[in-house]
């Protein structure tokens, strides 16, 4: 008397479920019935977590590739405003000089070529971008080279050399800090 059993069918025709109810009208579910809904409330949180972490790794990825010192777009970006304002390279390219990174297959100059390596305990990376000037058909080819400093924890240009890709064929360095 303290508790009524009934059996209910579900809407789409499945299998019956069997509910208790207590004096009060509480459901009372079956162990089966807990252990399942653990289940999926444990794949749940699971999931939830994989999303956050996920989430919180591009975050990072993003923050670290837009925003360090370090990283190939930063040191694409101020090489390319040296050359920008470098009066030899001016006089050859012209005033408006625009930079862009090696095509891809869809016909978008937008990676920039880089290498990391570690020389004598610290870290280098080599930068290989194109420049094309106002002056009609004036191309260029910059290379880059930057070298970490322990003291300021970032990284120091070693040089940038721009290759004249067109005639008359010749080199403007416009740092050499070896």
């Amino acid at each position: 008397q303290a508790r009524g059993s009934r059996a209910e069918r579900p809407a789409g025709g499945g299998k019956q479920v069997s509910v208790q109810s207590d004096q009060r009208g509480e459901t009372v579910l079956s162990a089966a019935q807990k252990v399942k809904e653990a289940g999926r409330d444990f794949t749940y949180f699971i999931v939830v977590l994989a999303g956050i972490g996920v989430t919180g790794g591009l975050f990072y990825v993003i923050f670290k590739e837009l925003f360090s010192s370090s990283s190939p777009s930063k040191i694409y970006g101020d090489a390319l405003e040296k050359c920008r304002s470098h009066p030899e390279v001016i006089g050859v390219f012209g005033e408006s000089i625009k930079g862009y990174g090696e095509a891809t297959r869809r016909g978008r100059r937008q990676l920039v070529s880089h290498i990391e390596f570690v020389k004598e305990g610290l870290k280098h990376m080599r930068l290989k971008f194109y420049i094309e000037g106002s002056e009609s058909g004036k191309r260029g080819t910059v290379h880059v080279e930057v070298k970490e400093n322990p003291e300021k924890g970032r990284f120091e240009v070693r040089y940038i050399f721009v290759d004249i890709d067109t005639y008359p064929r010749r080199t403007i360095v416009i740092e050499d800090n070896r």
